[in-house]
């Protein structure tokens, strides 16, 4: 079965008219060129986003879009 990558499914998610937390993660992610856009790995996301994503202020945010990533996949 054909499972999309994670950013793939952050893109569905981005709103620029008062976008809420995960959407603004989406909007600025779109934005970040190094982002590991094939991976579906929540490990490997994490540790880039620790690393190198001071556009996102807390790692809550990324687990509320893994959620939402999780619930589609599933």
């Amino acid at each position: 079965m054909y499972r999309e990558s994670f950013y793939h499914f952050l893109m569905t998610q981005r709103n620029p008219n008062q976008p809420d937390e995960v959407e603004q993660f989406a909007n600025n992610a779109f934005c970040d060129s190094a982002f590991p856009k094939q991976s579906q790995d929540f490990d490997e996301i994490s540790k880039y986003l620790e690393e190198n994503a001071e556009y996102l202020p807390s790692m809550l945010i990324f687990d509320d879009a893994w959620r939402r990533y999780e619930q589609k996949m599933n």
